[in-house]
């Protein structure tokens, strides 16, 4: 199962957003990385349009290969590109456990997927891209609901607000997915129309 294992404050510095969320690095040194990241950099429609698709890629946790599938697959689809594609890579298990509040980062979502702490309508799933459905009921596992993480989920359960589309029972560590979610209530920093162009070239 790849995945980008590098430093992903490097990635926020050279993209210019957190990807991980409250990074206190990326706040120590709003400036790109390198020799020359306080230097002038030179605009252009290309470079605009990768920095967007390299946003939503590590923002995501996804590699290049899988996200051309999902941007393909969103081009298949009915309604606006872009936004299909921000809809499918929200709708990720791994996502879904992140804005729920059951963990902390997306990459702590991720690890929390693949130990097969859930199940999705009473079946074991650990496999971070399983694309969620309406109607969907994301339960964790009885024999994990005791461990650390999920002590400390119940316990600081508010402290992040959770979508619109999402319901989370705290006290039963469920999380009901009641719609898909519009673009209007995907928060994610993306122009998605310049990922769009990238791929339609």
């Amino acid at each position: 199962m790849a995945r980008y294992t590098g430093p992903l404050t490097k990635k926020s510095r050279r993209l210019g957003v957190d990807l991980i969320g409250e990074d206190k690095a990326y706040e120590r040194r709003p400036y790109p990385p390198g020799q020359h990241g306080r230097g002038r950099q030179k605009e252009s429609e290309y470079r605009l349009q990768l920095h967007e698709k390299q946003k939503a890629r590590y923002t995501y946790g996804v590699l290049e290969k899988q996200f051309r599938r999902y941007y393909e697959e969103a081009n298949r689809r009915q309604g606006r590109t872009g936004d299909v594609l921000l809809q499918l890579l929200e709708s990720r298990l791994d996502n879904v456990v992140y804005r729920s509040g059951l963990a902390r980062t997306r990459r702590h979502a991720r690890q929390l997927v693949v130990h097969g702490h859930f199940t999705v309508n009473g079946r074991k799933v650990n496999v971070p891209s399983y694309q969620v459905a309406l109607h969907d009921v994301i339960d964790v596992r009885e024999k994990s609901r005791e461990t650390t993480p999920f002590i400390i989920a119940r316990e600081t359960h508010g402290d992040r607000p959770v979508p619109a589309w999402l319901e989370v029972i705290p006290n039963q560590l469920r999380v009901l997915v009641h719609q898909l979610p519009s673009r209007q209530q995907i928060d994610t920093p993306v122009q998605e129309q310049l990922i769009v162009e990238f791929y339609s070239k």
